[in-house]
């Protein structure tokens, strides 16, 4: 397990995912990084406020803002764009296809900060920025393993190499089911309980198979059975069946495993002959996704148990 070293990401990254145009096409925007995933809207600092100025925040300039610094007078604007300006800022997005005035473009040129805009509304834009800069700036690590979406739970098998999760993954396509990543999945954490696994660009929809090689799962099975990223709800370790060994037969109590912090149920799974690994997943995926809409057959199997034990003779011959 390797962790990826990311600080911060470029204000150029950010214009493409979002989709942004720059009022300064000449700067070059991969020189500014962003490394928070917060936003500012400088209302105060505007108004003259800069203590507790959050400076290493995206600046987003709302109707609010812009309606504010129209009604200052040319020698207060300028002062307050040079002391907004002095500050480390990343970029300043104006929303609502709000136009700069000439005087901030000439000031943010001089002091290299990228201006960009954008026609979304201002609220709808900063939760979309935020939402993206999480993913985005989110702590990384890539694991050797497979990705599979399975009734929509995020099933990442793990094992030892060559022991069959290419396979596995592999039929639990041909079932329907959808490959996110083969071989590497890289897990960013995005709060303390979602984790999303991706695939590396290189390696993206591709599966190896030991004696054929490599296949393009989306070339040959066609798109709907692919996945950019999914959620990881649920982990599979993949062992040699070792008869010394005891596994879990009833599964009243969960296991977990650990990635950067947050806890994911995982299941160790024993191969042997005769065992049909696609849908012991499939069952896996399923009986996870029932758990968490508050059913579970193991407590469900415990309870009948304990009913049973507690009856008197004549209590069983009266449900007969």
């Amino acid at each position: 397990m390797n962790s990826v070293d990311k600080k911060g990401i470029s204000v150029a990254k950010m214009v493409q995912v979002m989709d942004l145009y720059n009022f300064l096409p000449d700067m070059d925007l991969k020189l500014n990084r962003i490394t928070m995933s917060d936003i500012n809207r400088p209302a105060l600092q505007f108004s003259g406020y800069f203590e507790y100025f959050g400076q290493h925040r995206v600046q987003i300039i709302g109707t609010v803002e812009h309606t504010y610094l129209q009604q200052l007078d040319m020698e207060r604007k300028e002062y307050i764009y040079r002391k907004f300006m002095s500050y480390d800022i990343p970029c300043v997005v104006f929303c609502r296809d709000i136009q700069p005035d000439p005087l901030f473009l000439e000031l943010a040129e001089v002091n290299n900060l990228p201006v960009l805009g954008t026609k979304r509304r201002t609220s709808e834009f900063t939760a979309q920025v935020i939402h993206s800069l999480s993913e985005l700036l989110a702590p990384c690590i890539t694991i050797h393993g497979v990705l599979v979406d399975v009734y929509g739970e995020g099933l990442l098998i793990m094992g030892e190499s060559g022991i069959g999760k290419s396979e596995a993954a592999l039929e639990l396509v041909r079932r329907g089911h959808r490959l996110v990543t083969d071989d590497v999945v890289e897990i960013r954490k995005i709060n303390e309980q979602v984790l999303i696994g991706t695939s590396p660009r290189i390696t993206r929809h591709f599966i190896e198979l030991r004696g054929i090689g490599i296949i393009d799962i989306k070339t040959l099975f066609g798109v709907e059975c692919v996945k950019e990223k999914q959620q990881i709800d649920l982990v599979i370790k993949l062992e040699d069946w070792k008869k010394e060994n005891e596994y879990d037969r009833l599964g009243l109590e969960e296991e977990y495993t650990e990635f950067l912090g947050n806890k994911v149920v995982c299941h160790s799974l024993p191969i042997r002959p005769g065992r049909n690994l696609a849908v012991i997943c499939e069952v896996a995926a399923a009986n996870h996704r029932q758990k968490k809409m508050g059913y579970n057959a193991a407590q469900e199997l415990y309870r009948r148990v304990q009913e049973n034990l507690t009856r008197t003779p004549g209590d069983e011959d009266e449900d007969e």
